[in-house]
This record gives structure tokens, sequence and C-alpha cells, in this order.
């Protein structure tokens, strides 16, 4: 089979669900897919030119494919999750998790313990989870202590034992933290029933609890027993207290897990909450670094069977984004509305939080790769040829068409480079004209870089819409550079983004990093050229108001502001100071001119 053409191995496959794995050369597996049509689809493999540089590579080091025919979807669903976690194959999305959940285990004795784990041991205990949170844990064994008071020690209380009398009660029982069933003092009926309500407890069932307590509450006032019936309302007020902090939906909505999905270029983020009783039981959010651009339905269903088995769950509902198949036992609801809406969305809240931290983690960590993260992104966004570690951004400054200027900023790995912004005067624009100052301050700093030999910017943002876009690209087709580098337009009022060639605006997600990095040039770039147009205003006034006074020529003026830095000081000077800077003569013309205004 090792030596048969691969054309041949294709026409043998069945046009049956299963699962195929791709061996290369030295029969080591490659990559673990699964098939409605085994046929179909490794055929496509085969059959077209990939984009992927990746896919590329694992169609050409495939030598021998093994198939295995199974009855239903679901199944190869099972079993390609199985085959991946087994093999770890080098092309596909790896789901492990090495951590070690904690699970509330109800042991297999008599009058049972109620403790948390991180061991399963296989002696007929039962076990609830496994739990993503610690603090999850302790808060629903607290709950439980405080309701029901259970023995905490490990004594092997067998018949024989508690009627010889062999254990003794101890502080925990003067405490009111256990009945004393070590000494006979609870029976085992009534500890087993307490049992029961700690299951439900667990398992997230509140009301027969709540009935029940209130029940007794109510029979113990009519018996006037108060005290015993406070006893039980301070139990009913902890109960109520903490369900209605768990209940995030609608009671009714029970049994269901939660499945959503957010990624980016190299990652996708995969939140699942568990809901029982309208309260989330479970949240786990699971990261999958992408290996050949897996589409977010293909990772999706890789962690729903992957999440379903790892934390046992036996829902027959679940919730998702976007249609799925998931097998033939398992209902795929996609909710437009209401509480099971507001559901999914919670399940996003949480997938975005805790990327956004991992973001925040790998920053401190590892700056470079989070660098490398957002310029992907950026280029991803951008439609670009290669990632964005130079970007240039351009704006105009003038006031009603007097003292036009424009800056560039630059930014290199997504951070400012100060010492390579430029200002520039408008020399040939005459006039508040936003096209031609662009056409102009382009021309001349591309000009310039071509000329001395520096390197181009990766990437040109314009600030401004599809005019002075325009402007910029006729420049850059002069210098003949405009096939060298990649140009947008940024729109201010609805933050489009345009791109040469394409009439219909570009509209990135607000909240994502490409946006708020452009958004970052252009406000740097605001600030950058109005600093700079208001430096040049106040000379220009300045200069207007000496050269008014008769005798004070250009060179005075320059003398004056170099050492005075301001017109305001100089109108302060007395003679003396001004005559030791531009001579009695002149300081005489400006005392008597601001004397004279005063």
């Amino acid at each position: 089979m090792d030596k048969l053409p691969i054309q041949l191995q294709l026409a043998t496959l069945p046009k049956s669900p299963g699962v195929y794995q791709f061996y290369d050369k030295d029969g080591k597996i490659l990559y673990v897919g699964k098939a409605i049509d085994l046929k179909k689809r490794v055929s496509s493999y085969f059959s077209k030119t990939h984009d992927n540089a990746r896919t590329r590579m694992l169609v050409k080091r495939i030598v021998r494919i093994k198939h295995i025919v199974v009855e239903t979807e679901t199944d190869a669903l099972l079993l390609e999750n199985n085959l991946i976690k087994e093999y770890q194959p080098r092309y596909n999305v790896l789901l492990k998790d090495d951590k070690t959940y904690p699970w509330i285990c109800i042991k297999n004795e008599r009058f049972p313990r109620v403790f948390y784990t991180r061991n399963l041991v296989k002696d007929g205990s039962e076990y609830f989870g496994p739990y993503t949170s610690m603090k999850t844990v302790r808060t629903l064994l607290e709950l439980i202590r405080s309701l029901y008071p259970l023995r905490s020690c490990s004594y092997h209380l067998s018949r024989k034992n508690v009627s010889e009398g062999k254990y003794k009660v101890c502080l925990e029982y003067h405490l009111n933290n256990c009945l004393g069933p070590c000494e006979g003092l609870q029976t085992e009926e009534e500890y087993m029933k307490s049992i029961d309500a700690v299951r439900n407890i667990i398992r997230g069932d509140f009301r027969g609890l709540l009935q029940e307590f209130k029940s007794k509450m109510k029979q113990h006032a009519e018996n006037l027993e108060f005290e015993a019936a406070q006893q039980i309302k301070e139990k009913i007020d902890i109960l109520e207290n903490y369900h209605a902090k768990s209940t995030v939906v609608n009671p009714k909505i029970h049994n269901v897990d939660v499945f959503t999905i957010l990624s980016d270029e190299s990652y996708g983020y995969v939140n699942f909450l568990q809901i029982a009783f309208g309260r989330v039981i479970r949240s786990h959010t699971m990261e999958i670094k992408k290996k050949l651009e897996e589409t977010d339905k293909e990772l999706l269903r890789l962690a729903v069977i992957e999440l379903r088995q790892r934390f046992d769950s036996q829902s027959k509902e679940v919730y998702l984004p976007f249609p799925l198949k998931l097998g033939e036992d398992i209902k795929v609801t996609v909710p437009k509305v209401g509480d099971k809406k507001h559901i999914v969305d919670l399940s996003l809240r949480n997938a975005k939080y805790f990327r956004m931290e991992r973001f925040k983690q790998m920053k401190i960590v590892d700056p470079k790769r989070h660098e490398t993260r957002i310029l992907t992104q950026m280029k991803t966004d951008l439609r670009m040829k290669e990632l964005p570690r130079h970007i240039e951004c351009f704006d105009n400054s003038n006031l009603q068409g007097t003292n036009p200027v424009a800056a560039c900023v630059v930014f290199k790995n997504t951070k400012p480079s100060k010492r390579d912004y430029r200002k520039f005067n408008i020399k040939t624009v005459q006039g508040p004209d936003d096209y031609e100052s662009m056409r102009e301050v382009v021309y001349r700093r591309y000009k310039r870089l071509v000329e001395e030999r520096e390197s181009l910017p990766q990437l040109i943002v314009i600030d401004g819409g599809k005019g002075q876009l325009g402007a910029a690209l006729e420049s850059l087709e002069v210098l003949g550079i405009r096939d060298k580098v990649a140009v947008i337009g940024i729109a201010e009022r609805l933050e489009e983004i345009f791109v040469p060639g394409d009439p219909i605006p570009l509209y990135i997600d607000k909240g994502s990093e490409t946006l708020k990095i452009i958004q970052q040039l252009r406000n740097e770039a605001h600030r950058f050229g109005l600093n700079f147009h208001r430096q040049k205003r106040s000379k220009n006034a300045l200069h207007s108001d000496l050269e008014n006074i008769p005798g004070i020529g250009p060179k005075t003026i320059e003398n004056l502001l170099q050492h005075f830095k301001s017109l305001k000081r100089i109108k302060s000077a007395n003679f003396e100071e001004l005559s030791n800077v531009i001579g009695r003569a002149k300081a005489k013309l400006i005392t008597n001119y601001y004397r004279d205004d005063i």
C-alpha cells in the first residue's frame, strides 16, 4: 500500500463517513481529519491549489492515506478527536490541556464524606465536575456545610464499629458541624437525606430544597418552635442568596451547553458555559493554535467535541453562534433573541475577556510576539502582502487657509518613532486646498527617501477620504513607487478605510487592534501637525507685530526672539535689558512704541 501512487489510493476511497489519516515517507502521521464523504473530502486536497503555505507543504509530504469508515457523523467526530489527542499530528490543532481540574467527591462509604479532590479513584464514589475554578468548588462546599452538618473525619463507621463504641465525638460535634454518627447519634437514613440534598445542590437544582425548608419552617412555627424555625429561615436565606447570585437567565433553561468562538490570525478562543436551571455551573475558555488556517466552524466543532468529553457533559442541546453539525444525538440551537441569545452573548464576552488577558500577559512576557501578532492582524485586515512594521501617516493643518502646514508621523513595530517625525511648510499651494497640499508633501517626503536610498514604509496612512488618498497616489505614481508600498485613507466621521481601486470603504471592527493603531497614528499626526501650526501662527504674529515698528528689521526681530523667547517678555523688558541685546538706539524705538501703545 505504501508504494501505491496517491491517485490510485484516492480512487479506492469509499464515499462513506469516516476518518482519514495522512502519513509521510517515514510512516509518521501528519494529519487526521473527518469527512461525511471520504472520497470527496480527501480528493479535494490534491485537486486544487492551496493559498496556505503549510497546507501546500502538507500535501507535498503525503505518501500514504489510511481511512476508517464509521456508521454516523457523530462517530466520526469522536474518533477524529481521540486520534488527534493520541497521536498529536504535526498539522492538526492540538486540543491538549495538562491541567488537573478539581472534582467534588461523595465518597462510597457508610455516612459518605463530601470533599474536593484532583484524583479520581475507581472505588464506586461519585464525582461531580470537573470544575475549572477552585473558587466555585470552595463556594459550593461552604454552601453545603452551612446547610448540612456532615462528618469530615476519616473514621471507618461500620455498623460493628459504631455499635461497639469504638469512636467518640470530636470538636466538630460540639461546634454543631456534625451530628455525631460515630456514636450512633444520627441515623444513616437521616444522613443520606442530607446527601441526596447535596447532590441536588451540586447539580444546580434548588427548587425542591427551598420548598422542603419552607415547609419545615412553617411546621416549626405552627408548633411554636420559634428557635428551630429561625434556624431553618437562616438556611433558606443562605440558599436563596446563593441562587439569586448564580441565576443568570430564565431558570427554565436547564441542561444546556453553550459554545462561542473568537479568533485571529493565529489562535482561536472557544468559551464553554454549562447551564443548569438558569445558572452557570461551569465556565471554561480554551485557546487553540491554528495550523492550517482553520475556519471558526472547524475549530468550534473540534472544541465542542473535546470540551464535552473533557467535562463529561451529557447535555442533549447546545447553543452556538452559527449552525454546526454535531451528530444525530445533539440538538443545535442558534438563538437570535431573548434569554437564549443573552447566554450566547455572555459566553462570547467571556471569550473576549480571556483573549484580552492573554494579550496583556503576552505583552509583558513576550513583547516581540505581541507586536508580531498585532502586525499580522493588520496585514490580514488591510489585505497587505507584508507586515506593516514601518508605517507613516500624513495630516494637513491650516486655519481658514492661513499658515498651511503638514505633518508626517512614523510608527515602527506599532510604536511611535518620534525622531523620524517630519514637519512640512506648504510651499506651492495658495489657499486652503487639502488635495494639492497632500500631493505636495507626499511627493517631497518620498522624493527625498528615494534620492537618499532610504527604506520605504510598508504602509502609508492618509488622513482623509478618497480625494486626499487619490492625490497621494498620484505623487507616488510620479515617483515610480506606487506598487512598492500599501496606501490607505481614513475618513474620520465614520472611521471608513479607503483602499485604492475599491469604491466601497472597508469597515474594520471598532474594537479591533488594527483600527486602534490606525486611529493612534491619525491622532498623533493631528497633534503633531496642530502643534506645528500653532507655533507657526504664533511666530508669524510675533514677527508681524514687531515689523510694525519703524526701524526694526528681520535681523533685530530674530535677535530679540532668540533672547526673550516671547513677545510678552519683549514688551515687559526695560530699556537697559533691550539695549544689552540690540543696542540703545533700537531699544529706544521699541520702548517708545510700546509706551505709546499702553
